[in-house]
């Protein structure tokens, strides 16, 4: 059985995306969970997906869950559409929406077709991880650790100071508080 191979780009930085294998018979709510895993989403959200064109302009829809909305075309379902269905081009795109709240955006974009099917993957399954995937909620990893060792290196929120971290222009700070000495006369150029 052939496999279609999609990369799945995150809208706000194309160099971040994940490959996904999927089986032309898997349905869009296999897919739908396949992406969530590649990015380290969970699954608590709305989401769908737009069959598109090469200028990402959306197109059908493929609900997780009907909803009440009117549309011009009957959307589809997930759990009863097929991938393989929605592909009529070489190059077929989709527009992945998830969590309507904050509109995580993903570009979908089908960038081959294995003949056979890979006997040691459990099918749909992310084959290739390029870029660090975006937080769902908010900071994690190491860049949550070093967010944290730099606003305690710099206290960025001392007493004094708004909560931002930034003073008001021409606001004086105590020299022997932040731990900056003061030169006097012209500074020299580092450069």
């Amino acid at each position: 059985m052939p496999v279609l191979k999609f990369r799945v780009y995150w809208e706000e930085d194309e160099s971040v995306y994940r490959d996904i294998a999927v089986k032309p018979s898997q349905n869009f709510l296999q897919f739908h969970q396949a992406i969530l895993t590649a990015y380290e989403f969970d699954s608590k959200h709305k989401a769908t997906f737009f069959r598109s064109n090469d200028n990402w302009q959306r197109g059908r829809e493929i609900l997780l869950e009907k909803d009440p909305q009117p549309r011009k075309a009957e959307p589809l379902l997930m759990s009863e559409t097929p991938v393989g269905a929605m592909v009529k081009a070489p190059n077929q795109k989709f527009i992945y929406l998830y969590d309507y709240a904050k509109n995580w955006t993903f570009l979908v974009e089908l960038i081959g077709v294995a003949k056979d099917e890979n006997t040691k993957l459990s099918y749909p399954a992310c084959v290739r991880k390029e870029g660090l995937a975006p937080s769902q909620y908010g900071t994690k990893g190491l860049i949550g650790d070093k967010l944290v060792e730099m606003e305690e290196k710099y206290d960025l929120n001392r007493e004094g100071m708004p909560e931002d971290g930034f003073g008001e222009e021409g606001e004086e700070t105590d020299s022997e508080d932040d731990g900056l000495e003061e030169t006097g006369g012209e500074e020299e150029n580092a450069f």
